[in-house]
């Protein structure tokens, strides 16, 4: 990683042969479509203009049958009894954890739910799976500064509570 987030292009630093055993493996799959590929690797690596991407989010709210796409704001009794840090870290989570349940959402009006193919399927699922680890995380970052009284609220689970 660079100084400024940049994702480095794999194929600029080959491994020279005589270090080989000592690389990292990295795994990759069949190339995509070139237009795609500079896409993905633009928009994954570098941060989107503000404004157009809260305009592309507010488009696609949560549908009334995915409550799991819903993101819950932290109880107002437990908010006063966190810190600045823990605020600060919990607002940030939060705007991601919309923009990916934008996504997710947009996603999802995208394909015809009855046919998705098996990589439709996965990418789902990989996405639901990083949203709900998020959610953990909120979770456990939140948990060991609550008074005792307040820590049921943050229970470890399988599953995430509707809002």
């Amino acid at each position: 990683w660079a100084e400024d987030c940049s994702v480095r292009d794999p194929r600029v630093a080959e491994v020279p042969t005589m270090v080989t055993r000592f690389a990292v493996l990295s795994l990759v799959g069949e190339p995509l479509e070139e237009e795609l590929a500079v896409s993905i690797n633009y928009l994954a690596s570098h941060q989107l203009q503000e404004q157009v991407m809260m305009e592309t989010a507010m488009r696609d709210h949560a549908p009334s049958n995915c409550p799991a796409l819903k993101v819950p704001m932290v109880n107002s009794s437990i908010w006063s009894y966190i810190g600045g840090a823990i605020k600060t870290q919990e607002v940030k989570l939060q705007r991601i954890l919309n923009l990916l349940a934008s996504g997710l959402t947009a996603f999802a009006r995208s394909v015809d739910g009855c046919a998705l193919s098996e990589a439709q399927r996965d990418a789902m699922a990989l996405l639901c799976n990083a949203q709900f680890e998020i959610h953990c995380f909120r979770k456990n970052a939140i948990r060991p500064v609550l008074n005792p009284k307040f820590a049921g609220l943050c229970k470890l689970g399988k599953t995430q509570p509707p809002s």
